[in-house]
């Protein structure tokens, strides 16, 4: 398994030297079509050299031919750019009740998708065996073969410790704690297999989606619980044991009395998640079961409903001052059932960062509702996959061993 470095390089960190294969794909990752010359005069290499591994490219099918440049005189050279239908990934979003699984190209284009109700409680051999299932089919439907398939990326609603792909004791995940997701999957697809909690897939997906020319970008899930993905400076951060972002633990003012069910007092997620407001409208006598019927109370006007979502807003807002004033973000995206719906969450959250962060952390911060809706987590996943398979070093070791079988 990669590292959290491996997943999320810097274009101009990732290309490192182009002497080699994999080096000099990078210069074509941006889709940009160029010629051999091109490709010398960028890198500096003879142009004998940048034809082999041109050459080696192609042959894997991940740099194809592009047309043909303006001639100079003579015969016109020849272009080529990245080849993103070469390969396809299985990209996967396990939920709690339930599982999506698509099978994108390279660039991340949906080829096709299948979803199915499950309950992640069943166990991770149920679930995965009909991730597995699901996966078959889709790539099927999508007249694909398994001989094309590049990778699985995986997101999970709970912690994991990304060296691994292992789940840590998942709170709503019982006999998942431990237990191991990526050989447990490559018993039936042979292929690399990248497992991460589902707020950082989320987070690379609708960054990738909608906010690519930003690299220090703020994802915040507001649903059943509270989670952050965090991108600084181009990659995406998980910390030492894979648990930055959790917010939902960050204790908030308003909160000194309320148990989280972590145990501890006065967390984010005790005040401020779906179940949270639930629970405070029905003790003012609402019938009110979930966060969704929340929402559904505060699009037909009732008040209180609309104050609770205004507050939990506030509360989110005290633990993201905190968040700007150290990280300076440029874009913090609200996502997640109540984050998504709830334009007075929004608007609390707003109150509250203006009001009490750094006027210069602010002066170009953009906080906003997330665009790539249910998408962000197959999106994340299938770039997650296509970002390792697609380093230098792996695609090295991908053409060494073609080189070698032949």
């Amino acid at each position: 398994m990669p590292t959290s470095g491996d997943l999320l390089p810097p274009p101009a960190e990732a290309a490192g030297s182009h002497s080699r294969a994999g080096g000099l794909f990078q210069l074509l990752r941006d889709g940009k079509a160029r010629t051999r010359a091109e490709l010398a005069l960028s890198t500096g290499l003879a142009r004998s050299t940048v034809a082999a591994r041109v050459d080696a490219l192609m042959l894997s099918g991940l740099v194809g031919p592009a047309g043909e440049a303006v001639s100079s005189g003579g015969r016109p050279p020849s272009r080529f750019a990245f080849n993103p239908a070469a390969r396809v990934v299985l990209a996967v979003d396990v939920g709690a009740t339930h599982v999506i699984v698509a099978v994108t190209d390279l660039g991340g284009k949906v080829l096709g998708q299948r979803r199915a109700v499950l309950d992640i409680a069943d166990g991770p051999k149920v679930v995965l065996d009909r991730v597995v299932t699901l996966g078959r089919e889709v790539l099927a439907g999508a007249g694909r073969s398994l001989q094309e398939l590049a990778g699985v990326g995986m997101g999970l609603p709970g912690p994991v410790e990304h060296s691994t792909g292992t789940p840590v004791k998942p709170p709503i995940m019982p006999g998942w704690d431990g237990f191991d997701v990526v050989q447990y999957i490559r018993k039936s697809l042979a292929v690399p297999v990248l497992v991460d909690n589902d707020v950082n897939i989320m987070a690379l997906g609708e960054r990738a989606a909608h906010w690519a020319g930003h690299n220090n970008f703020f994802f915040v899930k507001v649903a059943t619980g509270i989670g952050a993905g965090i991108i600084s400076s181009g990659a995406l951060q998980r910390g030492a044991d894979g648990t930055a972002g959790d917010l939902g633990h960050v204790r908030v003012p308003r909160g000194s009395g309320v148990l989280c069910r972590c145990g501890n007092h006065g967390c984010l997620e005790a005040l401020a998640s779906g179940p949270a407001l639930a629970a405070e409208l029905r003790g003012q006598g609402l019938d009110v079961a979930t966060g969704a019927d929340v929402l559904r109370l505060a699009a037909e006007g009732e008040v209180r409903a609309v104050q609770a979502l205004r507050q939990a807003g506030r509360d989110v807002g005290d633990v993201l001052a905190t968040v700007v004033n150290l990280l300076n973000p440029s874009v913090i995206v609200i996502g997640g059932s109540l984050g998504e719906a709830g334009d007075h969450l929004v608007a609390g959250i707003r109150e509250v960062v203006y009001q009490r962060s750094l006027p210069l952390a602010t002066s170009r911060l953009h906080i906003g509702v997330a665009l790539a809706g249910a998408s962000a987590a197959i999106l994340g996943a299938s770039q997650m996959v296509a970002q390792h398979v697609l380093s230098p070093a792996v695609i090295d070791a991908t053409l060494a061993a073609a080189a070698g079988g032949v």
